[in-house]
């Protein structure tokens, strides 16, 4: 099969502008429902990377995402969301955006144009061969991400992708490739819309399975999570308390705050 940037093909609805806003609404919301199906069908793909990402990160490795536009910020939500959700330190899944910080807020014109700054970027990291990179591009032909994982394969670095064209140059570029086809947009060539949702969707599964997969989570609770605010504090007194026995919500609290996490206070009850 030939590269087809179905992301950029017309849009099967016209004069959005004129529609009545729940008929409006409700085709967002149809088109958002196929998402899903498109994503169910990549989940070969995304276990094979998910497990050489494992690999790696159980022998000291890190994980980075690096994107542009949008999809480099749905890289950076997914690594800023793992040290308070999981307990890791900050550095070991690592966001990169092209056009840097400033590319978070603003758009940076031409910022992902450049085949070699995707590199240098990764580089100012000190990426190495215990690391693996995946480089996320809804159209797949994204000139920063496939010079970057170019890059990491000539490096030695194992290298993922997630993209929504088929056959993608990007796609081309990576070990562990993952394409989630989910058509054309509503909006043609938004790919803030379907191509996104689906890459969050991919995103969220490789995070999580991974810190799964490192022990990070036990059962099904987040037992490591970061007790950064009075919910999360809540939370976790409440979950210490179904998991230990301890009838007191306050001691239990106070047992909580002094260890830190959940585990650490379940370890410290299994050692007296």
């Amino acid at each position: 099969m030939s590269f087809q940037r179905i992301t950029e093909q017309t849009s099967e609805y016209r004069h959005l502008e004129k529609m009545p806003l729940h008929e409006l609404l409700s085709h967002i919301n149809n088109e958002d429902n196929t998402v899903a199906s498109a994503v169910k069908k990549a989940i070969p793909h995304v276990e094979r990377l998910v497990e050489a990402i494992s690999d790696k990160m159980l022998m000291g490795g890190r994980l980075f995402y690096i994107g542009a536009g949008t999809s480099g910020r749905l890289g950076i939500v997914d690594a800023s969301e793992c040290p308070p959700t999981f307990g890791v330190p900050y550095g070991l899944v690592i966001g990169i955006i092209a056009g840097g910080e400033k590319a978070i807020t603003t758009a940076v014109e031409f910022a992902e144009d450049s085949k070699d700054q995707g590199w240098k970027d990764l580089q100012q990291c000190e990426v190495s061969d215990r690391d693996v990179v995946v480089g996320i591009a809804a159209s797949g032909s994204t000139p920063y991400v496939i010079g970057a994982l170019e890059a990491c394969r000539s490096h030695g670095i194992v290298t993922g992708s997630i993209s929504c064209n088929p056959q993608s140059p990007v796609s081309q570029a990576a070990d562990f490739p993952i394409e989630v086809v989910v058509g054309p947009e509503l909006w043609t060539g938004s790919t803030r819309m379907k191509s996104g949702t689906a890459q969050k969707l991919v995103l969220n599964m490789i995070s999580t399975a991974v810190m799964i997969q490192l022990g990070r989570v036990e059962d099904n609770k987040m037992v490591n999570m970061q007790l950064s605010n009075d919910k999360l504090v809540d939370r976790g007194t409440k979950m210490l308390m179904e998991k230990s026995g301890l009838s007191d919500y306050e001691e239990a609290k106070k047992l909580l705050l002094s260890k830190g996490s959940v585990k650490k206070a379940l370890q410290f009850l299994e050692g007296k």
